[in-house]
């Protein structure tokens, strides 16, 4: 998580708002991922979001959820994704967490997760389906080892549960901007600006949009409000189309490029 505190205390300092690119993990390699994490960082990304494949990814859309299954039928595992995290350690201190189902943590044991987090170099993780109600041993061993524990915020979420949601929430808060699966959006929910002031008068840490964010036009807007913006499927499915292509992860290496220019003064 000290990676994460670090990178938005940059941004900070010199006034800027973080960019997060999601990717599935294992898409179409463990060795593709590397060399994309790689790229993104030369192209401006700020912190990444690696999707763990799932058989079940409920709150995915169909450009997400053909990724994962594609993840899956190259049999990538948790443990081949923590590997190549350990590669990006070896010359990078860009900020990963993990965009995870918890059945993925249990099916490779919580504790175990925990401590090869902290030894391969991951920096937290977001669990889509795991409450704060629920996740009283995850957070605890969570916090022992310093790693992030990101939460969703959604736009029906009651005021009255903003803040036990914050109260639980480390490194950033997540608030989802649009109901429904991930997916590109033509147009950004109104609302926004008014749920970040909401979660904001319980948070002391940096509050991110994602979901349906998908144009530099769109980041544009976004990062007037949020201190981050999240853009995946639509990378997601550039990865999709053009991964079979030797050196592909240079030509979305350049798209995302176009996505994090309005954040870099570009």
């Amino acid at each position: 998580m000290i990676r994460i505190e670090k990178k938005f205390a940059e941004l900070r300092k010199h006034g800027r708002k973080a960019f997060i690119a999601y990717i599935t993990a294992g898409d179409p390699s463990v060795d593709a991922t590397v060399n994309l994490i790689r790229e993104f960082e030369q192209q401006g990304v700020d912190i990444v979001e690696l999707g763990v494949p799932f058989s079940d990814p409920v709150a995915d859309g169909p450009v997400n959820q053909e990724a994962a299954m594609r993840a899956l039928k190259n049999n990538v595992t948790v443990s081949d994704i923590l590997g190549g995290i350990r590669r990006i350690r070896n010359e990078s201190e860009i900020p990963i967490i993990f965009f995870a189902y918890y059945n993925t943590i249990l099916a490779y044991g919580l504790e175990r997760f925990v401590d090869d987090a902290v030894n391969y170099g991951l920096d937290g993780a977001l669990v889509l389906d795991l409450p704060p109600e629920e996740a009283g041993e995850y957070k605890q061993l969570m916090d022992t080892r310093n790693l992030a524990t990101v939460f969703l915020i959604s736009p029906i979420t009651p005021r009255d549960r903003i803040e036990r949601i914050v109260n639980c929430s480390t490194g950033f808060i997540y608030y989802v901007s649009q109901m429904g699966v991930t997916g590109e959006r033509e147009n950004t929910a109104k609302d926004i600006p008014e749920m970040i002031s909401a979660i904001r008068r319980y948070a002391n840490i940096p509050v991110v949009v994602g979901f349906g964010i998908s144009s530099p036009e769109q980041v544009h807007d976004i990062a007037a409000y949020a201190d981050g913006v999240v853009v995946g499927s639509s990378i997601v499915r550039r990865i999709g189309k053009l991964g079979e292509k030797p050196g592909f992860e240079t030509e979305v290496g350049k798209y995302v490029g176009k996505l994090t220019a309005p954040l870099k003064g570009v």
